[in-house]
């Protein structure tokens, strides 16, 4: 069974950069607070460690 990544949206992406406000948006993150769970990934980790300072990543099985 693959791990899951649960990622939730902590802090605003608006003066942040283009790229990682783009970041924000191809993971499926609109609002703060919300939370969207994805497969563990190679490429998904590296979205989510480029903007670890905007959102809490929890893994999961």
């Amino acid at each position: 069974m693959a791990k899951k990544l649960s990622i939730t949206l902590v802090r605003s992406p608006l003066a942040c950069k283009p790229s990682h406000r783009r970041t924000v948006r191809a993971l499926g993150l609109k609002k703060i607070g919300q939370t969207v769970i994805h497969e563990a990934t190679d490429p998904i980790k590296g979205m989510a460690r480029t903007i670890n300072y905007l959102v809490t990543i929890e893994e999961s099985k």
